[in-house]
């Protein structure tokens, strides 16, 4: 009794689906395993034949196997580890292992069937087919798909090899106008900017208001073609990669005063450009002509968007960590719309107006002070004034 209990409580425990028929094929004991599997109650299948678990064709041919075996001792149902199908009460299909024995018991033959469900398995040998699938068809598109870029690359290359070197032709052609064209401009505006100050010189006895007024105004001509030929040669320079700073040590301010005095000629009726230094120390080490192109550009941004009767801040200060330069104004401001764009060639702020210039001062300021190392920042309000910040790092 005691090794009969044993057995009925492995059977109602196991894992695996268990199931016994009789001669006929009727089912006489089903375990909970086996009736979670097929989604049955025990008083639903005990006494009716097995084939109600078998799906078609082997529901029709169940008894035709069922007899086989009975004559011939072989039948198509017995063996271990067979895949075979199972049909649940709800229709669905599922794949199991079937392991079927034969036992004697009370002097009959009854028939056991262990079903081990095999729904994850083929499911995930499914998936793994269908990603291996998939795989083949990525393999065939990505090997069709470079052999097409391979094809396409050997095609153009030697159409990309012409345009190439037509590039650099023009490139090299384009820097030449510009180095040859600005030089020619030069010579002929150094002659009118000579000539002017002689009128101005040879008529200051007749002191005619009308005189001064038009000379007035061929300086400032003067002054903004020169701007623009020396701006178009920075950038040229730039471009090709030939612009290298060169170091020197020399006295910031006496060079920030030389600039000041310089650029207060071009100032407007009655605007001031006020100069003031911060700290003990003067000497600075940076590359003059490439300090004195981004003052200038920033000290005549400020004349020429500020108006008359206005100051201009333009102040220097050493200390041990970096030298600072800023330069501020009164005018017209940068529209915050404009902002992100102020450092791109050849931009422009719409509120700009007709006031000339090319729009490459401060691509051009920004690009020098990285070449220095150092930094550039800004703060700007429409109508309120902008204030531009140069710092260099002390090595």
């Amino acid at each position: 009794m005691e090794n009969a209990a044993l057995l009925v409580a492995i059977i109602e425990n196991a894992i695996d689906g268990i199931i016994t028929i009789d001669e006929r094929g009727k089912i006489e004991s089903i375990n909970p395993a086996g009736c979670k599997l097929f989604k049955y109650i025990p008083e639903e299948v005990i006494g009716k034949n097995v084939s109600i678990l078998m799906p078609p064709p082997d529901k029709e041919q169940h008894d035709e196997y069922l007899t086989r075996y009975q004559q011939t001792g072989h039948a198509h149902i017995i063996g271990i580890g067979r895949e075979v199908k199972g049909l649940r009460k709800d229709g669905s299909i599922f794949p199991f292992r079937l392991g079927i024995s034969q036992v004697q018991y009370s002097g009959r033959k009854i028939y056991t069937g262990f079903i081990h469900d095999l729904s994850r398995e083929k499911e995930a040998e499914n998936q793994l087919k269908e990603y291996a699938s998939h795989l083949e068809e990525l393999v065939v598109e990505r090997t069709q798909s470079l052999n097409a870029t391979v094809d396409t690359l050997l095609a153009t290359k030697e159409e990309l090899s012409f345009s190439l070197e037509k590039e650099k032709e023009l490139g090299f052609l384009k820097s030449r106008f510009v180095s040859i064209a600005s030089h020619e401009f030069r010579t002929p505006l150094t002659s009118i900017q000579l000539s002017i100050s002689l009128i101005e010189k040879y008529a200051d006895p007749f002191n005619s208001v009308n005189i001064v007024k038009h000379v007035c105004k061929i300086k400032n001509v003067v002054g903004n073609l020169t701007s623009i030929l020396n701006d178009f040669l920075s950038l040229e320079k730039l471009e090709s990669g030939k612009q290298e700073p060169v170091y020197h040590d020399f006295d910031l301010v006496k060079f920030a005063e030389t600039i000041t005095e310089e650029m207060q000629i071009l100032a407007k009726q009655n605007q001031n450009i006020i100069y003031q230094h911060t700290g003990t120390i003067s000497t600075i080490r940076l590359d003059q002509n490439l300090l004195k192109n981004c003052i200038v550009n920033l000290v005549n941004n400020a004349i020429k968007y500020s108006g008359e009767n206005s100051f201009i801040g333009f102040t220097t200060e050493i200390n041990e960590r970096e030298c600072i330069i800023t330069i501020s104004d009164n005018g017209i401001g940068i529209p915050e719309a404009d902002q992100r764009h102020l450092f791109e060639a050849f931009f422009r702020a719409h509120n700009t107006g007709n006031i000339p210039g090319t729009g490459l001062g401060l691509n051009i300021v920004a690009r020098y002070t990285h070449l220095m190392n150092g930094s550039i920042a800004y703060k700007s309000e429409v109508n309120k004034g902008t204030l531009f910040i140069i710092k260099f790092p002390i090595s």
